[in-house]
């Protein structure tokens, strides 16, 4: 087992410490996603059910020398049924986490909307968030949103943000501070981004965001780097020190993450958020540490909604496939009451 890094570790951690949570993972029969399984089975983090080709699994598993119950396999032929049988399982509470295995993230997806298999949430937003765990810096750092939706209006940055920050909440960061992204500082006309930066800024002081510091727009630099910040006269609570970064869309955020990954050594635990239940939702290229730490991330939202009380609800829709536009990403019967509000 590859050791994770250090802030990741504290996760895993705190993970280990609660009841194993009880896992369906879609299209299992890929060796990473296995040792991942195993590995975590093996420190307490889950109970596990392997939806996919049993003959692939079960080999699969003796090239790791890991002997699995028979009992913990669910046979299914191709993606979109391993995928099915993974989300239903998961709706009719059969498993409390979602975990992506070998299959494409459209498909997985495609699942969870099904009107049959639906872990949509009213009123809510789905939106996905990388936390990295960075050489050589003081906090992990989330990434929102970099993988689901596209180009986010400024009503769905703020759901994004919101979504980042009660996950962050959950984390047992009280107070995260939360960095709104754009190429420079100044609020101008000639870069969107900046003045969605600033309209969030304020809607967080007017409390349509609650529980974090908001501030932007911030660059890259100067909300990570309190020496950058200080030599740009930035006056600010949140830059230099931001735990989150809400990026301007699935692009720049994509490669933000991925550059900190490939380039800059990072760790990266991935999940989507605004679902009936945690999705751990990672790249089919990402190492066995990253999953494991996605899967102590979903068991500390799982451990927090039990403790709060949370009823699973009635999923009712936030997402087609992904990426997807920001309509695409949200409810009926928000997109019917904004319209209202429009009109």
């Amino acid at each position: 087992m590859i050791q994770p890094p250090e802030k990741l570790q504290a996760l895993i951690d705190r993970a280990q410490n609660l009841t194993p949570v009880r896992v369906a993972v879609a299209c299992a029969a890929q060796l990473v996603v296995l040792e991942t399984v195993r590995d975590a089975t093996l420190l307490g983090l889950v109970a596990p059910r392997l939806v996919g080709d049993p003959d692939a699994i079960l080999g699969l598993c003796s090239d790791l020398d890991w002997q699995v119950d028979p009992d913990w396999i669910i046979p299914a032929t191709t993606d979109s049924e391993a995928a099915s049988l993974a989300v239903t399982m998961v709706r009719w509470g059969e498993v409390e986490v979602l975990m992506k295995g070998n299959l494409h993230t459209d498909a997985l997806m495609r699942a969870i909307l099904d009107r049959e298999t639906d872990l949509r949430l009213a009123h809510h937003r789905c939106s996905h968030i990388f936390l990295l765990d960075v050489p050589n810096h003081d906090r992990l750092i989330g990434i929102t949103d970099a993988a689901i939706n596209i180009t986010p209006d400024l009503v769905a940055k703020g759901e994004i943000c919101q979504n980042a920050i009660d996950l962050f909440h959950k984390l047992g960061v009280h107070a995260p501070r939360v960095a709104v992204l754009s190429a420079v500082e100044t609020v101008t006309d000639a870069i969107p981004s900046t003045l969605d930066a600033a309209a969030l800024t304020l809607m967080a002081r007017r409390g349509q965001i609650t529980g974090a510091q908001v501030d932007g727009p911030l660059a890259f630099d100067n909300a990570v780097s309190v020496g950058a910040a200080r030599e740009k006269g930035i006056l600010s609570e949140v830059a230099g020190v931001a735990d989150i970064l809400l990026v301007p869309d699935l692009v720049s955020g994509n490669i933000l993450a991925k550059a900190l990954e490939y380039l800059g050594g990072a760790v990266a635990a991935g999940v989507a958020l605004g679902l009936s239940a945690p999705v751990v939702l990672t790249s089919r290229a990402d190492p066995a540490v990253a999953r494991l730490a996605s899967l102590a991330v979903a068991a500390l939202m799982l451990d927090h909604s039990k403790k709060q009380n949370t009823e699973v609800p009635n999923a009712e829709a936030s997402l087609a496939a992904a990426p997807q536009p920001e309509h695409a990403c949200c409810a009926p019967q928000s997109t019917l009451a904004l319209a209202e509000v429009a009109e």
